[in-house]
């Protein structure tokens, strides 16, 4: 007998008395098999993913932030984690404590508060609520978000949370539950305080939370007009009169935080939104809040890959009942990408070859990679879409001996 033909049986020997008890294991590579179509892994609400590289934009405002709501990446950063004084931008907050509490059902917008004289003697911008009357939550709501009413403010804080204060410490409390950073509330208006300030980045936080947790309530931002004891003050965002796609959500313009917006933008199933803080006019602030929404649309895009639930590929089993199982995506991928990088975008399904049996549906089995020129590669985790069971012992003896003498695994 020749010498490599007495290793073989020897190492057959071997396997055979592996299956008796002793296990038996193949040592795999992980492997990039497979391509896949183009389009983004989306975030939790309210965090954020880097800007794509080789894309750049200057603005003149203080404070600016652009992201894509469904992927939460980053397009445009100006010191987004320095904080601010952000003004009546932090009724959005104001409202977001209103609205839990109506989704909650503890409150309605039918219900009625009264008119304290300190809400009625609030300067500032005014809903210009009448001292002893009794308003609706739903029109306190349009006043605080349409006409950016202090006294607005003031009337649901009192008669909601007792005291203006109470309302802001349950401002402060949602703050940290939703995840807002650097945020901290001093009053319910944005009034200037030295202890109330925000960051771009939880402005944009909250205004995700705001679009996902609310959307029931959300059409209160893209109301142009308010008409309240035969006052009609329009909607102080001009991104609603000039910008496609434009509902929402805030100004706001004290001296200290100069002229600052918050906007969002929804043009299909892509949404934008961009914060500028510390321009020098309300022109300034509209004319550069456009700009970049309009830069934004125009050298980006979304990309849908696979949606929930899709098929990715099929990875190989070893030693299963069958040679291969299906690989899904628990979410939806998105990517967002610079247009000039889509065709050199690339999907690879990596996974360590070939997957051993048994496998539950279910099982983590490696992951989808997306990558670009201009971007951080993204990975999402990849999932086994069926149960495989292992194969008896007798066809793994003849599986095993195939792949010792032929070099074939099936």
């Amino acid at each position: 007998m020749k010498p490599r033909a007495r290793h073989s049986i020897a190492t057959l020997a071997v396997v055979l008395l592996s299956l008796a008890g002793f296990g038996v294991g193949i040592a795999a590579q992980t492997k990039p098999t497979g391509t896949a179509k183009p389009a983004a892994a989306k975030p939790k609400p309210g965090s954020t993913v880097p800007a794509p590289a080789g894309t750049a934009i200057d603005t003149p405002a203080k404070h600016a932030l652009i992201v894509e709501a469904d992927t939460g990446i980053v397009l445009l950063d100006k010191h987004a984690e320095e904080r601010m004084p952000p003004a009546s931008m932090s009724k959005i907050m104001t409202a977001y404590v209103v609205f839990g509490l109506l989704k909650e059902g503890r409150i309605t917008l039918g219900d009625e508060l009264p008119v304290s004289e300190k809400a009625w003697k609030l300067g500032g911008s005014k809903m210009f609520v009448g001292i002893g009357a009794r308003i609706k939550i739903d029109d306190l709501l349009k006043g605080v978000l349409v006409q950016s009413g202090n006294d607005a403010c003031v009337v649901l804080a009192e008669g909601l949370a007792g005291s203006e204060q109470g309302l802001v410490d349950l401002m402060n409390q949602k703050a940290q539950e939703i995840g807002l950073k650097d945020s901290h509330f001093a009053n319910v208006t944005g009034l200037p305080d030295p202890n109330e300030w925000m960051t771009a980045q939880d402005l944009v936080s909250l205004a995700l939370r705001t679009t996902r947790d609310f959307p029931e309530y959300y059409h209160y931002f893209s109301e142009k007009t308010f008409d309240f004891n035969n006052i009609d003050q329009g909607n102080r965002n001009p991104l609603l009169y000039k910008v496609a796609g434009a509902d929402g959500l805030k100004t706001g313009h004290t001296d200290e935080a100069g002229y600052s917006l918050i906007g969002s933008v929804l043009r299909g199933d892509r949404r934008v939104i961009v914060v500028v803080s510390g321009l020098d006019s309300m022109k300034d602030r509209a004319s550069e809040s456009e700009r970049l929404i309009e830069w934004a649309f125009r050298e980006f895009n979304d990309y849908r890959l696979f949606s929930a639930g899709d098929k990715v590929d099929d990875a190989e089993v070893w030693l299963g009942n069958e040679p291969k199982v299906a690989l899904t995506i628990p979410s939806n991928l998105v990517v967002t990408l610079p247009r000039h990088s889509r065709h050199d975008m690339k999907v690879t399904v990596v996974y360590d070859k070939p997957v051993p049996a048994p496998i539950k549906a279910g099982d983590p089995i490696g992951k989808i990679v997306v990558s670009a020129p201009d971007m951080t590669p993204i990975e999402q985790p990849l999932f086994a879409a069926a149960d495989v069971r292992p194969i008896g012992t007798i066809g793994r003896m003849a599986t095993l001996a195939g792949y010792l003498i032929w070099g074939s695994r099936h």
